[in-house]
C-alpha cells in the first residue's frame, strides 16, 4: 500500500456505540487496489475477445474480511458488472445501502428466503429439487429470473446430469420463472493440472444442450472464478466471477502479475522488555530467550485473526525489517524479539508494526502477503483474510496511491 494519499476513515467495531477505536491494531483497506486489480482482470479476460466476458465481483464474507460496503460502492463506480454473495442476508446489506448493482445469490435461498430474494431484486441461483416448490409458489410484479447451477463434479452444489432432464421438465412448467443464467463451479481449477477442470467444462457444455433441447436457453452461462479466470481463457465465457484476485491475492500457487494487496493489518509496540539468557516467554514458558533479548509486545492476537498457530513462527515488520514472533499468540497480545532492531537502529514504544501488508522503514521495504501467513499456518489465504475478526476497527484509503 501506498504511504501516501488522502483517506476516508470507516471504524467498524463489535459495540454497536463505538465511534472511536482506541487500541492501534487496525485493518487498513487500499480501495484504489481493489480498482487496480478490477482493471488488471478486465484486461487479463478481454483478451483475443471481440466481446469481452462481463466481470462479477464475489463480495460475500463481507468482501473476504474488506469491508463489504466500502468494497461495493468501489467496485460500482470502477465499473463493476454485478456482485456475487453466497446469502440472501449479504445481498440485502447491500441493497440497504444504495448499492443497485445486480446482485447474485450463489448458495441460493434458505426457508422463506426466495420471496425476501425477489422483493429485494437479488437474483437468486437455483441448484436442487427442494427448491421448486417454492420456486413454483413465487409470484412477483415481474418474472422470477433465477441461474441454474449444474453440478459438474464439485460434488456441493448443484443439478446433477443425471437428474437435469426431470428438473427441467419442471422448470418448463413454471411460465412465470425466466432461467437466464446456467453455471457451474470448478473444483480445482487452482491445480496445475487442468484436466478435471476440462472435464467439468465438457460435462457442463452437455448440461447446456439438454437445457437447449428442453427450449431453455440462459442468456449468460458462466463457470470461472479467479483461478480458472487467469489460467484458462476457454472458461470465461460469457461471465467471470472473481473474488480473492479483485483484493490482491494469488488464486493459485504461482504469480498472477499486476495484483496488488488490498488489506494491510497493522498495529504498535506497546511495551518492550529487556530479558536475559533463558528467560521465558508467553504462555507455558513455550520460548526462551537464547541470548539477552529486547522483546515487543503487540496488541493483536488470535481473537483478531492472527493465528495461534502462528506462535514463534511468523515474522512482522517493524522499521521495515523482518522481526521473529516468539511465544505463544495469545488472544490478545503478540511478542516479538526485536534485539537485533534494537541494536542497529532503535525501537520505541509506538513504532509500527505490521503483521500482513507492506512496510516501508528505515531498514528498506517488505511485504508480508497472505499467502505466506496461509503457508505458516497450513490453510489457505481465504482463511487468513476473512479470520480477521470483527473487533478490528477497518480504514479505508479512497484515493491517491
Amino acid at each position: 500500500m501506498s504511504d501516501a494519499g488522502p483517506t476516508l476513515r470507516v471504524v467498524v467495531s463489535s459495540r454497536a456505540d463505538a465511534g472511536v477505536a482506541h487500541r492501534p491494531t487496525r485493518s487498513e483497506v487500499d480501495l484504489p487496489a481493489v480498482a487496480h486489480n478490477l482493471a488488471v482482470i478486465r484486461a487479463l479476460v478481454a483478451e483475443d475477445r471481440e466481446i469481452p466476458p462481463q466481470v462479477y465481483a464475489v463480495v460475500k464474507a463481507d468482501a473476504y474480511g474488506h469491508g463489504v460496503i466500502p468494497v461495493a460502492c468501489a467496485l460500482e463506480a470502477a465499473g463493476i458488472d454485478g456482485l456475487c454473495v453466497a446469502l440472501v442476508e449479504e445481498g440485502l446489506e447491500l441493497r440497504d445501502a444504495g448499492v443497485a448493482l445486480p446482485i447474485l445469490v450463489m448458495s441460493g435461498h434458505y426457508g422463506d428466503g426466495l420471496g425476501a430474494a425477489l422483493e429485494a431484486r437479488l437474483t437468486p441461483v437455483i441448484h436442487d429439487a427442494s427448491q421448486l416448490p417454492a420456486l413454483a409458489a413465487a409470484r412477483s410484479h415481474a418474472p422470477v429470473r433465477v441461474h441454474l447451477k449444474i453440478d459438474t463434479g464439485m460434488g456441493r452444489l448443484g443439478v446433477t446430469l443425471a437428474a437435469l432432464p426431470a428438473f427441467l421438465d419442471a422448470i418448463v412448467q413454471m411460465p412465470h420463472v425466466v432461467v437466464e443464467g446456467l453455471m457451474t463451479h470448478f473444483a480445482n481449477a487452482d491445480c496445475d493440472d487442468p484436466s478435471f477442470t476440462t472435464t467439468q467444462l465438457r460435462r457442463f457444455e452437455e448440461a447446456r444442450a439438454l437445457c437447449g433441447r428442453a427450449g431453455i436457453v440462459p442468456g449468460v452461462i458462466h463457470a470461472a472464478a479467479s483461478a480458472a479466470a487467469f489460467r484458462m481463457p476457454e472458461t470465461r465465457l460469457d461471465l467471470v466471477r472473481v473474488g480473492v484476485a479483485l483484493y490482491g491475492v494469488t488464486p493459485f500457487p504461482h504469480a498472477a502479475p499486476g495484483l496488488l494487496p488490498a488489506m494491510r493489518l497493522r498495529t504498535e509496540v506497546i511495551a518492550l522488555r529487556e530479558l536475559l539468557a533463558g528467560s521465558p516467554v508467553g504462555y507455558a514458558g513455550a520460548w526462551r530467550c537464547g541470548r539477552t533479548s529486547v522483546i515487543a509486545t503487540l496488541p493483536v492476537g488470535y481473537a483478531d485473526g492472527f493465528f495461534r498457530r502462528l506462535s514463534s513462527d511468523a515474522e512482522v515488520l517493524i522499521q521495515g525489517r523482518r522481526c521473529r514472533v516468539v511465544g505463544n499468540v495469545s488472544m490478545d497480545m503478540t511478542t516479538v524479539d526485536v534485539t537485533d532492531l534494537a541494536r542497529m537502529s532503535g525501537v520505541v514504544v509506538g513504532d509500527e508494526a505490521v503483521l500482513l501488508g507492506s512496510q516501508r522503514g528505515a531498514g528498506g521495504f517488505d511485504v508480508i502477503r497472505a499467502e505466506e501467513i496461509a503457508r505458516r499456518v497450513g490453510t489457505i489465504p481465504y482463511e487468513v483474510l476473512t479470520a480477521i475478526s470483527r473487533r478490528v476497527p477497518r480504514s479505508y484509503r479512497s484515493s491517491g496511491r
